[in-house]
């Protein structure tokens, strides 16, 4: 029997996502103590993964598909077809916000005064390459997490973080001062995987679903 090797996230997105899978029709069982959850459907053989690492997996054939944040992909630099949107997340169905901000009472205010000074994020690539674009010179840390209390704490400048409310923004006393993307979840597969007829068939049949399920 033929089946397609479909990721799922972990974190923030897997509750939405096996949510919206089941709105479309499937029923899906996560295992609690591995990464394989079951589902209703013989022909998905599907593995729970970090959304930071799903673009990867599929570029290189590990996965045939799967569901990612925009940004992760970017900050991959993975290849990968794009499949469809699905501007959905754990709180909302808008798409979230990458924001530069600082200190409540800080002197930076453009993007030009932060020449020099150092920034916070997870999102390194993607930074380094904003800011490189502009020919501002920066010193982009990566953070483990906990990244707004990193400008609170005086370990940086700036930080680069998410944001869907702002609410976790304004209780550390920080102020957006620029919006450096938009992202949001995404269905992906692999270029080989898209090139083999049934495959594809099938990714095609999920996007249309899940697109269906998300609009209704």
């Amino acid at each position: 029997m033929n089946q397609l090797k479909l990721g799922l996230p972990k974190g923030s997105l897997e509750k939405a996502t096996i949510d919206l899978f089941e709105k479309a029709g499937w029923r899906i069982k996560p295992a609690a103590r591995n990464y394989f959850p079951k589902i209703d459907d013989p022909e998905l053989d599907c593995s729970i993964c970090r959304p930071q690492e799903m673009s990867r997996y599929v570029e290189s054939g590990t996965l045939d598909a799967g569901i990612t944040g925009k940004d992760w992909t970017m900050e991959n630099d993975s290849e990968a077809v794009l499949v469809c949107d699905l501007v959905y997340s754990k709180v909302s169905n808008r798409p979230t916000r990458w924001v530069i901000a600082v200190a409540g009472d800080s002197d930076i205010r453009t993007l030009e005064d932060l020449r020099g000074k150092k920034i916070s994020t997870v999102l390194v690539n993607v930074t380094r390459r904003f800011f490189a674009e502009r020919n501002i010179a920066v010193d982009i840390e990566f953070s483990w997490g906990a990244t707004e209390a990193k400008v609170v704490s005086g370990l940086a400048d700036a930080i680069v973080e998410v944001t869907e409310t702002e609410s976790t923004i304004r209780a550390h006393g920080l102020r957006i001062i620029h919006e450096l993307m938009e992202s949001n979840t995404q269905f992906i597969a692999n270029k080989q995987a898209w090139n083999d007829p049934w495959k594809r068939e099938k990714i095609e049949n999920i996007a249309l679903l899940l697109q269906g399920a998300l609009n209704a």
